[in-house]
C-alpha cells in the first residue's frame, strides 16, 4: 500500500514537471511609441497573439501607448525591474522614440540575465540617445526611402527563422538603412548587397541575431506594411525568431567569418586570394592624395562615388607578369568601371545590358581594342564573374562562363594605364574614378 502511494505521488510529480516544462512562455509585446506610430501596429498585436496561441509556445501581454503618453503608467509598471520578472521575453513591435521605461539599465541587465529580446521594424528607431539599448540591438535606424521590392539574401538557411526561406526572399516593404552595425558582432540572417533604391553596391543588413550576456536578441527590419504582417512567410520568420529568443529552438548566433575562402579545386590548382574579404591589406590607392572611395563591407570591396565626388583607382602592391585571375563584380545601373591586367590592359566593366550587343567599349571587351565575341552581360545589380589569362602579350577572357576574348594578341595599352612598360610585370588595377562598383572573390594563379 505504501509503495503504491509512493508510485502515485511520483506519477503526479512527473506529470506536474512535464506540464511545467511544456507551459507556454510569457512574452510582453510592446507597441508603445513616442514618435511615428505605424498603422500596422494593431495587426502586429493580433498576429503575435495568434502565433503564440497556435504554436502553444507563448502567451502575450501588451504594453501599448502613443505620443499622448496616456499609457505611460502601463509602461512603467510592466517594464519596471519587478514587472519584468514575470516575462521570458520582450517584443518591441514597431516601437519608436524614447519609451518611459523607469530603469533602462535594469531592462538591459534583465536581457543579459538570460531573457529574450525581439525587435521588428522600427525597434531600431527607438532609444536613439540610449547607447546601451543600441549596442544590445546591434544596429540603429538611419533613414529610409520609397517602399520597394527587394531580394533579401538568406545568410543562414539552418537558422530557425530562415529555414523556410529560399536562398533569396523577394518582398515589397519599407526598407531601412541601418547605421552603427558591425558584422564582427552579429550573426547575419537577411541582407542586401546593394542599396534598396539606388542599386549602389554596399552592405544593407535586414535581419540578424546575437547573444548579449546570457540573453538572446533577434531583429528584423521588415514589418512596416500590413500585408507584410499578413504574409505567412513573414509570420513564420518572426515566430521562429521569437521561439529562438525564448530558447525553445536551437540556432547558431556566432558571427559569420567574412574571410575569403578558396575551393579545394582552386587551392589544388595553385590559386590564392588577393583580397581576404576583411580589409584592404595588399592594396593601395593609385593616388593617395585623392578621395578614398574604397571600403570593405560584408566580404566585398566597395567603391562608392557620390554625386559631385571623384573616386580613385585601387591597385595591388604586388606585381604580376603571366597569370590567370578570377574575380566577381557588380555594378549599379549606368555604371562604368574596369579591371586592368598588369595595370595596362583594361577588361571593361560597363552597364550595357539593355543594348543587347557586344561592342569594343562594352562589358567584357578589351577596352577599345577588341569587342567580346558574344553578348553575355548580366543586368545591373547582379554579380558577374570573369576568368582572365595573360601570357606574354596574349589575353583570354571568360565572362559569365562564356569565352568572349580568345587568345587575342594585344600590342598597346588600352588607355588610363599606369605605364607603357609592356614587357614588365605590373599590378592589378580596379578602376574607381568612373563610378560605383563592387568586387569580391579576387584570386590569382601565376603561370610559369
Amino acid at each position: 500500500m505504501f509503495s503504491k502511494g509512493l508510485a502515485v505521488v511520483g506519477l503526479l510529480l512527473a506529470t506536474m514537471l512535464v506540464a511545467s516544462a511544456q507551459a507556454p512562455k510569457k512574452v510582453l509585446v510592446v507597441t508603445a511609441t513616442r514618435g511615428f506610430r505605424h498603422s500596422s501596429i494593431p495587426l502586429a498585436e493580433k498576429v503575435l497573439a495568434e502565433l503564440g496561441e497556435k504554436s502553444h509556445a507563448f502567451t502575450v501581454d501588451y504594453v501599448r501607448g502613443g505620443k499622448d503618453g496616456k499609457d505611460d503608467a502601463d509602461v512603467k509598471e510592466k517594464m519596471s525591474a519587478d514587472g519584468l520578472k514575470q516575462y521570458d521575453a520582450v517584443v518591441f513591435a514597431n516601437t519608436t522614440g524614447d519609451l518611459p521605461i523607469p530603469d533602462k539599465d535594469a531592462f538591459i541587465e534583465w536581457i543579459k540575465s538570460g531573457k529574450g529580446f525581439v525587435g521588428m521594424h522600427s525597434a531600431s528607431d527607438t532609444f536613439h540617445g540610449y547607447k546601451p539599448y543600441l549596442e544590445m540591438l546591434g544596429g540603429e535606424f538611419e533613414t529610409h526611402h520609397a517602399q520597394v521590392c527587394v531580394d533579401c539574401i538568406n545568410q543562414d538557411r539552418r537558422f530557425p527563422a530562415n529555414k523556410h526561406l529560399k536562398p533569396v526572399w523577394t518582398l515589397f516593404d519599407e526598407i531601412y538603412i541601418i547605421k552603427n552595425f558591425d558584422r564582427k558582432n552579429m550573426h547575419g540572417l537577411l541582407t542586401l548587397d546593394k542599396h534598396p533604391n539606388t542599386g549602389i553596391p554596399g552592405d544593407y543588413p535586414v535581419s540578424w541575431c546575437k547573444t548579449v550576456g546570457q540573453g538572446k536578441v533577434f531583429y528584423t527590419s521588415l514589418g512596416h506594411r500590413e500585408d507584410v504582417w499578413e504574409n505567412p512567410v513573414y509570420q513564420k520568420h518572426i515566430l521562429e525568431g521569437v521561439r529562438w529568443a525564448l530558447g525553445l529552438v536551437e540556432g547558431d548566433a556566432t558571427p559569420q567569418s567574412l574571410e575569403a575562402k578558396l575551393t579545394a579545386a582552386e587551392s589544388q590548382a595553385g590559386f590564392r586570394p588577393l583580397f581576404d574579404g576583411t580589409d584592404l591589406k595588399g592594396w593601395k590607392l593609385r593616388n593617395p592624395d585623392t578621395h578614398g572611395s574604397w571600403s570593405v563591407k560584408n566580404g566585398a570591396l566597395i567603391n562608392v562615388v557620390q554625386e559631385g565626388q571623384h573616386g580613385t583607382d585601387l591597385v595591388t602592391e604586388e606585381k604580376f607578369k603571366d597569370f590567370t585571375v578570377r574575380y566577381e563584380y557588380m555594378i549599379p545601373k549606368g555604371a562604368n568601371s574596369g579591371f586592368y591586367l598588369r595595370g595596362r590592359y583594361e577588361i571593361q566593366i560597363y552597364d550595357d545590358f539593355l543594348t543587347d550587343r557586344a561592342e569594343p567599349a562594352g562589358n567584357g571587351a578589351l577596352y577599345n581594342f577588341k569587342a567580346p565575341s558574344s553578348f553575355v552581360s548580366r543586368a545591373p545589380g547582379e554579380w558577374q564573374k570573369v576568368e582572365a589569362t595573360i601570357r606574354g602579350d596574349v589575353v583570354t577572357v571568360v565572362l559569365n562562363d562564356v569565352k568572349v576574348i580568345d587568345e587575342v594578341r594585344i600590342d598597346r595599352p588600352t588607355g588610363g594605364e599606369l605605364d607603357k612598360n609592356l614587357t614588365e610585370p605590373g599590378p592589378l588595377l580596379l578602376q574607381g574614378d568612373h563610378g560605383s562598383v563592387a568586387f569580391r572573390r579576387i584570386r590569382i594563379k601565376t603561370l610559369d
